[in-house]
């Protein structure tokens, strides 16, 4: 960014005589023509710099030194100052080296506390300014330059000089405290995350180190603009030590050429998924993205699915195996469909500035009492209450056909949405942040994992020779997955209780009633066709139940309306005398106090999330251990969207949960995965230097 001033008149008020240096024109400026005893004044040196030549920035980049003023005070009021308020320079390319430095007209400001040198300065007593200041000014070549300024200012109420529109103009070209968080990692990403950042609001953006040493200067930043963060990809000095926080300007530009600096303080993080794009490749996020949708297989959320496709390719045992592997292709296709296209639903949501991440549909009422309803549907199905009759409705239980394997799959990825599983927070994270073409061939890859073992089970005829042949078992077998269906359902009553309100629960129970009326409806109509053919009773029963489930449809506005009570965090998590809301507040008060922190973030429809605080973090042995270090448990609820926790998450590379970190009371903080054993994480926050009685 150029600091050009607009040349002001000559005057003896507001500024010292000017003095040539050689290759600039240089004067001791005040914004005001008077002073008071303890009101600091703006001075500042004014560089007026010959055509090509240019001096530096407080951090000069690769060559240079900065300029040094120091400015004393003497007479009615005394005081000094050396603190330059520096101004946001430019970028200078010279050969392979880069620098910081300003051109043509520039003022290099400074505050002057003033204290009256006798207990009752009379107004109008003389105050004498002297200055000693020394710079270096650049071109094809280097010159040192130094002068010394003196300027006689008057005691009395400040009134601006005629140099003061120099300051102003200054001032608005100048760094500001940045409102956006900033985290740095250890290979050098560095991220500024706020919801006003896209690009619809930068078109470019740049770092400028505060000091010497922390990057590499020369190095290409390329940087990456999405909605709700700005990217930097920079290059770590090699001394810079690692876990240190980071000081600078972080310079924004907009559409329309505007240009903004931002003064951030960038905390140290882990990896981010940004660092894995850039080091491990994006195959190690494919590989991640495969190895987790496989894992997927193991959670509680598909077990009903997962069992009742089992069932549907143990009846297809007798088939050819072409027909088999149709089947699975089907599934897998299913599976990889609703992945891509949830993975593309959450990016575009994402890219018009909605702050989700996966699993951000059951955030929503709605949605949770949607897929309720639909597996309690699939329970009266097993249970023989009615019975699809068309080729693409049927359950795995009842019949096959592509359509059927397609929208199993889909399904899977429906059920599976509340699950999160090892490898997959790092790849869904990478997915979210990285190009859309990638980000989606991520998702596909966790469809491939979840999918894989059907097709291979399809494929691999030995394999398929060892399942059981189908008989009468099956039916019973088939009826006892309604009931982990059922208990699904009532999981997902809780959930929508939570999100909502008792309304909630009302509406939700209620479309269950008549879900479940209209299905018997049904299926009586059924049998009564199996025994009398088509009658008037058995259209009579099939327009009541059409009419019965339209009664349950009709419910879905009011619950598309439903909101929370202003009720406390965590108001329906498990929760004890240990455990404490997360706020980024209380965090940051409690790592102020020198308190580890143990930072637990959930949601009541993360499976994984709860099946973790009841075998791992709400245990009697954790939360001896946690009492016995002093540790603080900060629980994030997730349940309903939270922009703060959405935040935190994003800062440390994550767009879901659970996420678990300790942040002890010194040193660098700790990611534990997903799975949690109490061993695992009693391991993590004990000090390892701490010796401890048997």
């Amino acid at each position: 960014m150029l600091l050009w001033v607009a040349c002001a008149p000559r005057s003896h008020a507001g500024e010292s005589l000017p003095i040539r240096t050689g290759h600039a024109i240089a004067s001791l400026l005040t914004y005001s023509n008077t002073a008071m005893p303890n009101a600091p004044l703006r001075v500042g040196l004014r560089l007026q710099l010959d055509r090509g030549w240019h001096t530096y920035w407080r951090n000069p980049g690769d060559a240079g030194d900065p300029a040094t003023i120091t400015v004393t005070a003497s007479g009615a009021l005394a005081g000094t100052t050396q603190t330059i308020l520096w101004p946001t320079p430019t970028r200078i390319r010279e050969g392979s080296l880069i620098s910081y430095a300003y051109t043509g007209d520039t003022l290099l400001p400074l505050l002057l506390p003033l204290a009256a040198a006798a207990p009752n300065p009379a107004e109008g007593g003389l105050t004498t300014l002297n200055a000693h200041a020394s710079w270096l000014v650049c071109a094809q070549s280097c010159v040192p330059e130094e002068a010394d300024f003196t300027l006689d200012i008057k005691t009395g109420p400040q009134q601006p000089s005629i140099q003061a529109p120099l300051f102003d103009t200054v001032a608005r070209f100048s760094p500001h405290p940045s409102p956006y968080p900033a985290t740095i990692s250890p290979t050098g990403t560095l991220t500024l995350l706020g919801p006003e950042l896209g690009p619809h609001a930068v078109m470019d953006a740049w770092f400028l180190p505060q000091d010497r040493g922390q990057i590499t200067e020369a190095t290409p930043q390329a940087p990456t603009i999405r909605q709700g963060r700005v990217i930097l990809h920079l290059h770590p000095a090699a001394d810079f030590p690692q876990g240190k926080a980071l000081d600078g300007l972080v310079v924004l530009k907009d559409p329309a050429g505007s240009e903004e600096a931002l003064s951030i303080h960038a905390q140290p993080v882990a990896a981010t998924p940004e660092d894995t794009f850039s080091t491990a490749g994006f195959a190690k996020l494919l590989a991640f993205g495969f190895v987790g949708g496989l894992l997927l297989n193991l959670m509680p959320c598909v077990f009903p699915i997962l069992a009742m496709k089992a069932l549907a390719l143990v009846r297809l045992g007798g088939a050819e195996l072409r027909t088999q592997r149709h089947a699975a292709l089907g599934y897998g296709g299913g599976v990889l469909a609703g992945f891509v296209l949830l993975g593309g639903l959450i990016m575009g949501l994402r890219f018009v500035g909605d702050g989700i991440g996966w699993g951000f549909q059951l955030q929503s009422p709605l949605f949770v009492a949607m897929v309720c309803w639909l597996l309690f549907g699939m329970a009266l199905n097993l249970l023989d209450v009615f019975t699809f009759t068309g080729p693409a409705l049927s359950l795995p239980t009842h019949r096959s056909g592509p359509w059927h394997d397609i929208l199993t799959g889909l399904l899977a990825v429906v059920v599976a949405s509340p699950c999160t599983g090892p490898f997959m927070g790092v790849a869904m994270a990478g997915a979210l942040s990285g190009p859309p073409v990638a980000g989606l061939a991520i998702f596909a890859a966790l469809g491939a994992g979840l999918a894989a073992p059907f097709v291979v089970l399809a494929y691999a005829p030995r394999l398929a020779a060892a399942l059981p042949r189908p008989g009468a078992w099956m039916v019973y077998v088939r009826q006892f997955l309604a009931f982990p269906l059922l208990g699904s359902c009532v999981w997902l009553l809780w959930v929508a209780t939570l999100e909502g309100s008792g309304a909630t629960t009302l509406l939700v129970a209620s479309g269950l009633l008549l879900l479940g009326l209209a299905a018997w409806l049904y299926g009586l109509a059924q049998r009564l066709q199996a025994t009398q053919g088509n009658s008037r009773g058995n259209t009579t029963l099939r327009g009541l139940a059409l009419l019965v489930m339209l009664g349950a449809f009709s419910l879905l506005p009011a619950l598309r309306h439903q909101s929370a009570p202003p009720v406390a965090s965590l108001g329906g998590m498990a929760q004890h005398a240990g455990v404490e809301a997360f706020s980024q507040s209380r965090l940051e008060a409690l790592h102020n106090a020198g308190k580890p922190v143990f930072i637990d973030m959930t949601a009541a429809w993360c499976i994984t999330c709860l099946i973790n605080e009841r075998v791992a973090l709400d245990t009697p042995a954790t939360q001896a251990a946690f009492a016995r270090d002093g540790v603080t448990l900060l629980r994030g609820d997730w349940t309903r969207h939270d922009p703060a926790i959405t935040t935190f998450l994003r800062q440390h590379g994550r767009d879901g949960v659970p996420f678990y970190l300790f942040v002890p009371a010194h040193g660098a903080e700790v990611t534990l995965p997903q799975l949690l054993t109490p061993a695992l994480v009693i391991q993590a926050i004990t000090p390892p230097t701490l010796d401890r009685e048997p």
